[in-house]
């Protein structure tokens, strides 16, 4: 069950920042072959900025060219970060099943907070991050962000990497 608490725990700016720095595979829970919809668009962002993107959507048989797999355990491959677009309540699930797949990080997008599933993912060892997106915090920290979200192909102003 999904109830009200301090999502601000898992939105540590460091944490963030680390796990955009060091990731280079993401599984996608929910990604859609959808173009309008987020996933969509947050995974094509994440592609082209030289991450490998793995779908996990047991309707799809492919997305972006890439196999799409029924669920977590049905990825043959290490997981840095499982990206959530489902619902909150489903979270807790993820959480466990990111646990014993042996995933470094449990992110999930805006609006999927459940304080169960945060929890779960934690006690496995896993970092959390909670209604963020990848997109918009990897073009805030990678410098690639101006008011309208484009890259402005301007230095960051940003001193000294990670702060």
């Amino acid at each position: 069950m999904t109830t009200l608490f301090d999502v601000s725990r898992y939105q540590d700016p460091l944490t963030i920042q680390r796990v955009i720095h060091t990731a280079k595979t993401i599984a996608i829970v929910g990604l859609s072959k959808n173009e309008l919809r987020a996933s969509h668009f947050v995974g094509f962002y994440l592609r082209r900025h030289g991450y490998r993107v793995i779908p996990v959507n047991p309707r799809e048989p492919e997305i972006f060219g890439e196999k799409s797999f029924k669920t977590l355990a049905d990825v043959p491959v290490p997981l840095d970060i499982v990206n959530v677009f489902r619902a909150p309540d489903a979270l807790p699930a993820i959480a466990e099943e990111a646990v014993a797949v042996g995933a470094k990080n449990l992110w999930c997008q805006f609006s999927v907070i459940n304080e169960e599933g945060g929890r779960i993912a934690e006690a496995g060892g896993l970092s959390v991050v909670m209604d963020r997106c990848l997109k918009v915090e990897h073009a805030r920290y990678v410098g690639r962000m101006h008011w309208l979200g484009f890259n402005t192909q301007r230095i960051t102003s940003v001193r000294g990497g990670l702060q």
